[in-house]
């Protein structure tokens, strides 16, 4: 890949000559000696580089590489783990990953197996030499070259004797090719569990799939634990071999030696003459999306003549891998089953993804790259703990995109106004009561109409015992009170829909102008107070939904609101635990759920932990309820976008189905970690969805093909479900707000450029 302006042209005394990929940790660049030998060498993102964490890990890769010297491994030449921006020169290995290779032409047999075969217990043998254990074997980590494999990516290995950076219990590794000690305790992890990773690698060489294959990095977690490898595809002699290695005991798993003379009787030498050769046939877009750090990059004309044993399309040999040495690595290695995406995650756009074209739309006027922070604008900054489990629990924030600018609130947050193409921060609210403390004083963005923005906003009292609410209404362009009103009740959220802005009181509503703030008309909403409502805009017209949260499963009332009078209607809803999605063709759709509870809010929706059973399409005038259900019960953050229900999971992999039949249309993974709810852009024809890390992935709608991934760039990761990462469509541009609070504008046709800081 050409490089891009801001790139190094030297590093280390060499000459980066190009791009060989880019990962959500780093890039990697083709670079060439004074001597004109080519390496690859691996540059830290910059926000990493300040991570002390992260760079005992580069180092600890660093010195598990530098350890390993073998005809079999990848050596480090050079390298400098204390530099502003921490890199690794290794060598340059052309040729295919693995995985390439199985999905451009299938399984292997023969000279081509045993050769891989042998070759990986010589890796594995000057790996476990070297007192170190490389705990992520998998064909993407075996790249192909024309004398036999090469073991690479020593990103998450440990040296043997040194468990300090595995004693969190974190799971390191990708499911499939997990021996079961390594979901049990990190700890435990030896030379055994490369052995079974070998076994179940050399199972998909052989077949095209590997023997724990499921629809979810969960299921294949609970088959490798629990169930008996799937082997019947491969040929005897080899099955019994591998079935020992897949042996769910360490103790009972054959060593390196062993293993070495029993795969030379059972893969023979072929006679003369049967010697076979490889053509590798890569979709036209590139390698797979669970590939992330994998990029190609073609290799020198004077070696193209020598690529005999493994020839390979110009345009995919060369592939490097970039180390994943973040704190949690569950990267699922999906099976190429033709429903996904065949992107090469961390690639430049394709050729369609120029501005000339027709995918993206014109950048607004005097648009530029830029990121901020919201809380360095307003009230406080990041405050809060983390949970056992990581998460983080302190502040929340809201925000909403308005015309050319994104307004939001929060805990401790006063409202505050993001110019959208300049990323300028033009005013902040001054509307906290005095004498309240930061943390007692909420706001929630409830969305701009008219010139008018419209505001919850809360106090607690010093006690902690009394809450005042109101609903304020600023001008959006200069933050000036235009009016405010008082609410009584929190069991019914205000709303903007349409031009009404709807404030409870108790059982009532009321329906009042924006700009003005005088009412139009109030209505009693029949299951208030007894019920949480929330508001929903469907066809221009109110819908309030109400949910029972005593009751199980939840009894959930839906009412269709006339916005002219306020005259209610009763839509009947099953009692289920239900979450409302949108709307499609004038029905209500609805996910059912094995255990959702709030599903009459908004925010309800996208829970990383939500696993959704089946769609239900309602009539909301009939009352007429089709219900179908949903194969492999998708899980996340769940959004119907233009026509599509997609599904955004915490490992980074999205499905999208069909609402009215339930099929599912196609899944892709991406390298998203913890990703928020997927929007569509204003033409319908792209997804895109953000992580806790303020990575931002773009995805085909129709096909899932992934057509890019950006670099990460929020200030700090912060795991939260209470305001996963978002992305706001802009024009032709993207506004992204991650959960540290750091918001920046991307250009969906350059998703490389980097912001300037405002």
């Amino acid at each position: 890949m050409p490089l891009h302006r801001d790139d190094p042209r030297t590093l280390g005394g060499y000459r980066i000559v190009d791009r060989l990929g880019s990962g959500g940790m780093g890039v990697v660049y083709l670079g060439r000696s004074r001597s004109g030998r080519e390496v690859a060498v691996k540059v830290v993102h910059a926000q990493y580089a300040q991570d002390d964490v992260f760079r005992t890990r580069f180092r600890q890769e660093i010195a598990a590489v530098r350890k390993v010297s073998g005809a079999f491994t990848a050596p480090v030449l050079d390298a400098d783990p204390e530099a502003s921006r921490p890199w690794m020169a290794t060598q340059y290995v052309p040729g295919p990953a693995l995985s390439d290779l199985i999905r451009g032409t299938g399984p292997l047999k023969g000279a081509r197996l045993r050769l891989l075969a042998l070759g990986l217990v010589e890796a594995l043998r000057d790996i476990h030499r070297a007192g170190v254990v490389h705990r992520d074997l998998k064909p993407a980590n075996v790249l192909m070259a024309e004398d036999g494999p090469r073991v690479i990516d020593f990103g998450i290995s440990r040296a043997a004797g040194n468990q300090t950076l595995t004693e969190t219990g974190n799971m390191i590794g990708t499911p499939p090719f997990m021996a079961p000690e390594q979901f049990e305790d990190a700890r435990s992890v030896g030379p055994a569990s490369d052995v079974f990773s070998l076994g179940a690698l050399l199972v998909f060489a052989a077949t095209g799939s590997g023997p724990f294959d499921a629809d979810s990095p969960y299921l294949t977690a609970y088959r490798v634990m629990h169930e008996e490898p799937s082997v019947d595809a491969v040929a005897e002699p080899l099955r019994s071999v591998l079935i020992r290695c897949l042996a769910k005991k360490a103790d009972e798993r054959p060593g390196l030696e062993e293993l070495g003379r029993e795969f030379a009787e059972a893969l023979p030498e072929p006679a003369a003459g049967d010697q076979e050769t490889v053509t590798l046939r890569l979709p036209p877009s590139g390698p797979a999306p669970d590939e992330p750090a994998r990029a190609a990059a073609a290799p020198p004309r004077d070696r193209r003549s020598r690529l005999r044993r493994w020839p390979v399309l110009a345009g995919t040999a060369g592939v490097l891998a970039v180390a994943v040495t973040g704190y949690v690595l569950f990267d699922p290695f999906q099976r190429p089953d033709g429903s996904r995406s065949t992107a090469s995650a961390g690639s430049t756009p394709s050729h369609s993804a120029s501005r000339g074209t027709s995918r993206w739309d014109p950048l607004p006027a005097g648009w530029k790259p830029w990121r901020t922070s919201v809380y360095g604008a307003a009230l406080s900054g990041v405050t809060g703990t983390m949970n056992d489990d990581g998460a983080f629990s302190g502040n929340t924030l809201s925000c909403a995109m308005g015309e050319d600018a994104l307004y939001c609130g929060g805990s401790g947050v006063l409202p505050v106004r993001v110019d959208g193409a300049t990323g300028r921060l033009a005013w902040r609210a001054d509307s906290v009561p005095s004498g309240v403390a930061r943390e007692n004083y909420d706001s929630t963005v409830l969305g701009e109409h008219d010139g008018v923005l419209l505001v919850r906003q809360s106090v607690v009292s010093s006690t902690g015992a009394d809450r005042a609410a109101k609903v304020l209404a600023l001008d959006s362009g200069t933050g000036e009170l235009l009016w405010s009103r008082k609410m009584d009740d929190d069991t019914v959220q205000p709303a903007l829909v349409g031009d009404l802005l709807l404030v409870p009181d108790g059982k009532r509503v009321t329906a009042r102008d924006p700009r003005q703030g005088t009412a139009r008309w109030t209505t009693d909403l029949p299951a208030a107070p007894a019920y949480y409502c929330g508001f929903h805009e469907i066809g221009g017209r109110p819908y309030a939904g109400c949910f029972d949260p005593g009751s199980s499963p939840s009894r959930t009332e839906f009412y269709a609101v006339d916005p002219a009078d306020g005259t209610t209607r009763k839509v009947s809803v099953p009692d289920r635990d239900l979450a409302y999605v949108g709307d499609v063709d004038g029905d209500l759709v609805f996910l059912a759920s094995d255990g959702q509870d709030g599903s009459a809010f908004e925010d309800s929706v996208p829970t990383e932990d939500s696993a959704y059973t089946e769609v239900l399409l309602i009539d909301p005038k009939t009352g007429t309820v089709r219900s179908k259900s949903l194969p492999g019960s998708p899980h996340g953050a769940a959004a119907l976008v233009g026509g599509v229900l997609c599904f955004a999971s915490s490992n980074g992999r999205v499905t999208a189905h069909e609402p009215g039949t339930g099929k599912r249309l196609w899944a892709t993974t991406t390298s998203l970690e913890q990703p928020g709810t997927p929007v569509a852009d204003e033409r319908g024809r792209t997804l895109f969805a953000a992580s806790a890390s303020g990575r931002v992935a773009a995805l085909d709608k129709a096909t899932g093909r992934l057509l890019w991934e950006s670099s990460a760039r929020a200030a700090q990761v912060i795991r939260t479900s209470f305001h996963p990462a978002q992305v706001y469509p802009d024009g032709g541009s993207l506004v992204v707000l991650s959960p540290d609070g750091t918001v920046f504008a991307l250009d969906p046709a350059h998703p490389d450029r980097e912001p300037l800081s405002g």
